[in-house]
């Protein structure tokens, strides 16, 4: 996949949709060196990765996003150290966060992951599911949900990723009614981010096409 440069992606896309640096299996130093183009928001997978990073470039002000598979075991890890953790897919796990949120005395961001494809191989609620979990997430003070997030199949054609990403944002509008909090539909990545965009995503996840491929 081809890179290209920050100015470029941001030119292409609408002013409502923002660029998240996926920076898992990148070096430090590309990601100081995209930090001083103006990129302020990077996303980690793996909890030590991005602790190593995150003590590395204590000298920048980065808005860390936390999107892999999270582990309760984890969750004391990562809460507190990142603005925005994408990855809650379940009411326990929420429960969890909003825990260890509760003895640091802070109020932590989430997202509810949507399997929308209901693939085995990846993490994420069902969307029927998503009523009950939000209203079972409304009694917990310590967290916050400000939006939803999916990870549609992988396709050849991007084209094809779209009915995923429409029914995310069709899944958004309905919820806002009752939780005006959500605002946040992360959704698109390296390959698929133009279509994301144009069917309403607000956060891209961009990854291989900002620094090239990644560290074997």
């Amino acid at each position: 996949m081809q890179t290209l440069k920050l100015e470029v992606l941001r030119k292409e896309l609408p002013t409502t949709c923002q660029i998240l640096a996926v920076s898992k299996l990148q070096a430090a130093e590309k990601i100081r060196e995209l930090w001083s183009q103006g990129q302020v928001r990077f996303a980690e997978n793996y909890v030590q990765e991005a602790l190593e990073k995150q003590e590395q470039l204590r000298d920048l002000k980065i808005e860390w996003h936390f999107i892999g598979r999270l582990q309760k075991n984890k969750v004391k890890l990562v809460v507190g150290n990142f603005e925005l953790i994408h990855s809650v897919d379940s009411f326990e796990l929420a429960k969890a966060i909003n825990e260890a949120a509760q003895k640091l005395g802070k109020r932590q961001k989430i997202l509810i992951q949507l399997n929308l494809a209901q693939e085995q191989s990846k993490g994420g609620l069902p969307s029927e599911e998503l009523p009950e979990v939000l209203n079972q997430i409304k009694a917990l003070n310590n967290i916050q949900v400000i939006g939803l997030m999916t990870m549609p199949p992988l396709f050849e054609n991007a084209e094809d990723s779209r009915p995923y990403f429409i029914q995310l944002r069709s899944l958004l509008e309905q919820q806002k009614i009752n939780f005006p909090s959500l605002q946040i539909l992360s959704m698109g990545t390296s390959s698929d981010f133009r279509v994301a965009a144009e069917s309403g995503s607000t956060l891209v996840r961009l990854g291989t096409i900002l620094f090239g491929e990644r560290i074997k």
